[in-house]
């Protein structure tokens, strides 16, 4: 898990981390988290996402989810997989709506998939992402109303 993190972040077009992702951020971001599903093939781990509440309190019913595809097991089908299950098991745990909070506006692929799944951008935070090779991008808010799936 730990492997795949740090190769994400190295990547730099999708999480906000430059620095400190260790065993203590699998463990309480992770590992600490409402659910978090794992996709290998044999031994090999090529996808994982954790989900929970995006707010504590009043705000608690509203979910939100981080996924990780490894980069040789991307345009596969993967992410739509693990965002597909993520969103029935929000559902299933009587979440009423999910919210990414910062979508990467240079994320492309992500953007289309979360569109195709119902997301809809319901806010954009100009220059809110430090992008290493764009510079200062911006970030969508997306968001999805699990009660009117069925």
């Amino acid at each position: 898990m730990l492997s795949l993190l740090r190769s994400v972040t190295i990547e730099g077009d999708t999480l906000p981390f430059t620095s400190g992702v260790d065993s203590d951020l699998i463990d309480t971001q992770w590992l600490g988290a409402f659910g978090c599903i794992l996709a290998y093939r044999g031994d090999h781990l090529l996808g994982m996402y954790r989900f929970g509440a995006n707010m504590p309190g009043r705000g608690a019913h509203i979910a939100t989810a981080t996924f990780l595809v490894a980069q040789e097991a991307r345009g596969q089908g993967l992410g739509r997989k693990l965002v597909k299950h993520c969103i029935e098991k929000a559902k299933a745990s009587g979440f009423r709506a999910m919210q990414f909070n910062q979508v990467v506006a240079t994320n492309l692929a992500a953007l289309s998939l979360y569109r195709s799944l119902g997301f809809k951008r319901v806010g954009k935070i100009p220059e809110a992402f430090a992008h290493p090779r764009h510079g200062y991008v911006s970030a969508y808010v997306m968001y999805l109303d699990l009660g009117r799936l069925d």
